[in-house]
């Protein structure tokens, strides 16, 4: 047997064993589900690094003293928490889109594709989880901590971005990464507004073959690996920012 009839070879067993696997050997349809797993990546990891931003951004209007701001963050927190994200990206998509879309009819047009608004919808609703998070790790900080960093003149701003948050981020951590965890199965929502990831290819796919238990397999030992490589990069940094006297 040569090299390049191992993957039929391979199908083949796989199929003998009652799974159907032969997507796979279809150029066109094992290209389409692999560009899923990349769109889905890409999903992942630019919903990550805005919903961090937006959740530091949120957390620092909480705690606030300019009581509008903080009351306008509990606003945006609350009723982004308590609504389902699918009807946030429904919302979203279907009626800021449509009215942004006419808004700049005679400008270029609409720059925010259903990539970007999926992106902006996540990274959203998950930054108000951030935010809580960090806003508990905040509260966690010892006063005497902050006492000691007015009494070497810090003002209430540099205490907040180099004393408060560096130390509120580590009590935190934990609770981001499952926050985290979470945001990355979150993005299957995009399949709803017909972006291209994993579960809209996969859907794609099984329609024209029904093998859906295969795809679902498939699926969950993806999201499993990708889940998996959050968590192990939130215990990393767990231990690289570990204090002496805090926790562990």
């Amino acid at each position: 047997m040569t090299i390049s009839q191992w993957p039929e070879a391979a199908v083949a067993a796989i199929k003998a064993a009652g799974l159907n696997y032969e997507f796979l050997l279809a150029a066109s349809e094992r290209t389409s589900f692999l560009q899923g797993l990349v769109v889905t990546i890409e999903l992942a990891l630019a919903a990550i690094v805005c919903s961090l931003v937006a959740g530091l951004l949120l957390a620092a209007m909480l705690v606030s003293r300019q009581r509008a701001l903080a009351w306008l963050a509990r606003g945006f927190v609350e009723l982004t928490r308590n609504t389902p994200t699918l009807v946030q990206l429904y919302c979203a998509f279907l009626v800021l889109n449509m009215l942004l879309t006419e808004a700049l009819k005679l400008s270029g047009g609409n720059p925010l594709t259903p990539f970007i608004w999926v992106v902006i919808v996540i990274s959203l609703h998950k930054a108000a989880f951030h935010a809580e998070s960090l806003r508990a790790g905040l509260q966690a900080v010892p006063p005497v901590m902050l006492e000691a960093a007015a009494s070497l003149g810090f003002s209430p701003t540099r205490r907040l971005w180099l004393v408060q948050f560096p130390l509120a981020l580590r009590f935190a951590l934990p609770s981001l990464v499952n926050n985290l965890v979470d945001l990355v199965k979150m993005t299957t929502v995009a399949s709803a507004i017909a972006v291209g990831d994993v579960t809209y290819q996969s859907i794609m796919i099984w329609s024209q073959r029904d093998n859906v238990l295969e795809l679902m397999l498939l699926m969950l030992v993806f999201f499993g690996v990708l889940t998996w490589l959050v968590n192990q990069a939130g215990r990393v940094l767990e231990q690289h920012w570990r204090m002496p006297g805090y926790g562990r």
